[in-house]
């Protein structure tokens, strides 16, 4: 986390609301984009960057940094905040002509380029993985799949499905920091 975010998010916790108008100005476009490619859908893109900040002001949930980067932190309660609006939304028919014309908008260059950083980082960092749990972090995070869509669709009971993702995201994290600190670690994991 920037000593920016940082300080940021510690008003936050103290109802600063100009901290929180701070951190919305520089995560907005970034959690949209997210959310519209999970979603597809304009408004609920909308929503969940609503929730995520509402998230924040209400404190639900606090950010550890010893278990990654503010910017991650927040993309997983946005990641979480979609799949639960998604669910409610299900019988909601979306609206396929505001959909294809936002296709066409283009994310920052910015935003690109944090995203492919942490894109690359995080390919480099699942080779240590075994290929079950590396299959499990693709469906869970990449497409999106609760915990009981994997296991039906891996076959697999409930709890080795949550068991392969809480290994696997140890792994990561471990394999990530020792990246960060200049340690390249090649062995796989085992489990």
């Amino acid at each position: 986390m920037s000593i920016q975010d940082e300080e940021l998010y510690r008003r936050i916790l103290e109802k600063d609301k100009d901290a929180l108008e701070t951190l919305y100005d520089k995560y907005e476009k970034l959690l949209f984009s997210f959310s519209y490619k999970m979603t597809g859908n304009h408004g609920l893109s909308e929503e969940v960057v609503q929730d995520v900040f509402m998230k924040l002001w209400t404190q639900k949930g606090t950010y550890d940094e010893s278990k990654g980067k503010f910017s991650s932190w927040l993309l997983t309660i946005a990641r979480n905040a979609a799949i639960d609006l998604m669910r409610k939304k299900k019988d909601t028919p979306y609206e396929l002509e505001e959909r294809d014309a936002l296709q066409n908008e283009e994310p920052s260059i910015e935003e690109k380029y944090e995203w492919k950083e942490e894109a690359t980082a995080v390919r480099k960092a699942m080779k240590v993985l075994k290929d079950e749990q590396q299959k499990v972090i693709r469906l869970f995070y990449f497409d999106a799949k609760s915990h009981r869509e994997i296991a039906e669709e891996l076959e697999l009971p409930l709890g080795t499905v949550k068991g392969r993702i809480r290994m696997a995201l140890k792994h990561l994290q471990t394999e990530m920091t020792e990246r960060e600190g200049g340690e390249v670690h090649h062995e796989r994991q085992t489990m």
